[in-house]
């Protein structure tokens, strides 16, 4: 658990007058009551999970791709595919701040995307 999560954890059990074990004990029981709940609420984590390890592969492609357009740039050589390269770093950048965008929001409690 990061500093975050405990700090809403410990705010949460607080606001619940319940010790952090009775707090635990509760949400613990709570997410077996709700199996189906709790394992969308695990996949969909897991799916945005997957997803930025997807995104950081994709970005490491693109990596290798750039630096073979520099060498050849740096040789004298056209690069034509240049826009296709610049267009799919962008789309990878925008697929890992999505991604990292609904990982965040589904730590937060603001539901997944």
């Amino acid at each position: 658990m990061n500093d975050t999560e405990y700090a809403r954890f410990d705010a949460a059990a607080t606001a619940c007058n319940m010790s952090h074990a009775a707090f635990l004990a509760y949400a613990v029981d709570k997410a077996a009551r709700d199996l189906n709940r709790t394992d969308v609420e695990i996949a969909t984590e897991r799916e945005v999970l997957d997803e930025v390890f997807a995104a950081r592969r994709h970005l490491g492609r693109i990596h290798g791709l750039f630096n073979q357009v520099a060498k050849a740039l740096n040789s004298g050589a056209d690069a034509p595919q240049l826009d296709a390269a610049a267009q799919a770093v962008k789309d990878a950048a925008r697929r890992m701040e999505n991604a990292a965008d609904a990982l965040l929001a589904s730590r937060s409690g603001g539901g997944s995307q």
